[in-house]
């Protein structure tokens, strides 16, 4: 059994997760619960936000993120290549940054104007 915190939602809540059962899991308000418990401990997933380095724009940080969340075995890659790029302004909302990172189908996108 695995105590674990769900984080789908500000409610926080305490998720029991049984490995031996097919993941079933308790002490979920709600069906996004039992669905985060099972997929923690099965393929865990996060959505990146940073800043990478920009030139020609007002502020020397532009804010970036994943569109979508990236499996968590390749976060401090993504944290590498975030940390190795420079953007040159003009960059609009949304703008593909690096397209499928690690071969995950996930990109970076810009999360601002600039």
């Amino acid at each position: 059994m695995t105590n674990i915190i769900c984080i789908t939602c500000p409610k926080g809540c305490h998720l029991q997760v049984d490995e031996n059962n097919d993941y079933a899991v308790t002490g979920n308000n709600c069906p996004r619960g039992a669905e985060y418990g099972k997929n923690e401990l099965l393929h865990p997933v996060r959505t990146i936000t940073s800043t990478v380095r920009i030139t020609g724009a007002a502020i020397p940080r532009l804010p970036v993120k994943t569109d979508k969340p990236l499996p968590k075995e390749h976060m401090f890659d993504c944290m590498d290549l975030i940390n190795s790029l420079n953007i040159q302004a003009p960059v609009q909302v949304g703008q593909v940054l690096a397209a499928d990172l690690f071969g995950t189908g996930v990109n970076l996108v810009s999360a601002k104007t600039l």
